[in-house]
């Protein structure tokens, strides 16, 4: 079935971008969000003036707040936030068209059950064929249609190619793999890199710790995605390690600007009161260690990064205890 229709379930800033970009691609483009004033902004002023002011949007792009209208379309792009992602997917199957693909673009590992999106997505919309949409890809840039790549990932190839070929433009550029598992590692543990990052910045340690924990990260995120079944190329492309080098070390990261503040001082629920976005690794990195934990994968980096987060770990002595840690083969 060809895919000409598309609702973007999820009203923040990078379910507005690709918005844009499948609007681009000469789709018909529905935003689904559940806040008010994003639907109106975008019916009426063509601008998602709550989470990506200032970008211009096609007018062709609509906007509404009733999941219902899933029903006419032909593939859904699912980009809330990955801890809101199970109930969304409830309130969506009564709606969903049988065998439409559903592809997942948000990034994280869903708290307590430490699942996969894909995996929550099986379990919720179980007539839903299920693709990964994964890459280095600001959502601002995105919008504007600057040049940028990313992965499609679904165990069905074919749909894979169909997905980049509907979603994907010249500025657009969409690569498919039948790798759901890696695209999904990547995207999820380079988010929890980005905080450590920000934390060594905002500490001040240089540009030597930083390429340090990002080559010390991928070893992480490649450990546990071959655990998973991941094949180890994937992340070496750019759902792995060319997320992790966009996201670790630029303003326009999330995870990165929030481990900075970190950094300096600021207090996490102080700092996450006062922003509109939500920052993934947060909630992924003690989900992430979990799954660690159940394949017996070493993960220090992250499993810092959550001792930080979520247990009360001082900073300082949490960077002395990874600086301790025993010299080993580069490859272990």
């Amino acid at each position: 079935m060809a895919i000409e229709r598309v609702i973007v379930v999820g009203g923040g800033a990078w379910g507005t971008a690709l918005a844009a970009a499948a609007r681009r691609a000469g789709r018909a483009v529905t935003v689904w969000a559940r806040e008010a004033e994003v639907v109106e902004a975008i019916d009426r002023d063509h601008e998602n003036s709550v989470f990506l002011p200032g970008i211009p949007l096609d007018p062709e792009i609509r906007a509404t707040a009733d999941l219902a209208r899933a029903a006419d379309a032909d593939a859904v792009l699912l980009v809330t936030p990955v801890q809101h992602t199970r109930g969304v997917c409830r309130d969506l199957a009564p709606h969903l068209r049988a065998g439409a693909p559903v592809v997942v673009c948000a990034k994280g590992i869903e708290s307590g059950s430490s699942a996969l999106m894909s995996e929550v997505v099986a379990e919720t919309l179980a007539e839903a064929r299920v693709a990964v949409l994964s890459g280095p890809t600001f959502a601002a840039e995105v919008a504007r249609g600057l040049p940028s790549a990313a992965t499609v990932a679904a165990a069905d190839m074919a749909l894979a190619e169909q997905l980049a070929r509907a979603i994907g433009s010249i500025n657009f550029r969409l690569y498919h793999t039948g790798d759901v598992i890696g695209a999904q590692v990547g995207g999820a543990v380079k988010n929890v890199i980005a905080i450590a990052c920000g934390v060594a910045k905002g500490r001040g340690y240089g540009d030597n710790t930083s390429a340090a924990l990002i080559t010390r990260g991928l070893a992480e995120m490649a450990r546990l995605g071959v655990a998973l079944g991941a094949r180890r190329e994937t992340l070496m492309g750019l759902s792995g390690v060319g997320d992790l080098v966009l996201t670790c070390g630029h303003e326009q990261s999330r995870n990165f600007m929030l481990g900075r503040a970190l950094g300096r001082g600021a207090a996490l629920d102080d700092y996450l009161s006062g922003q509109v976005s939500v920052a993934e690794g947060v909630a992924s990195a003690a989900a992430i260690v979990a799954l660690a934990g159940r394949h017996g994968v070493e993960m220090p980096i992250v499993s810092a990064v959550d001792a930080v987060l979520n247990r009360g770990a001082d900073i300082d002595q949490t960077i002395a205890g990874l600086l301790a840690r025993p010299f080993i083969p580069e490859a272990g």
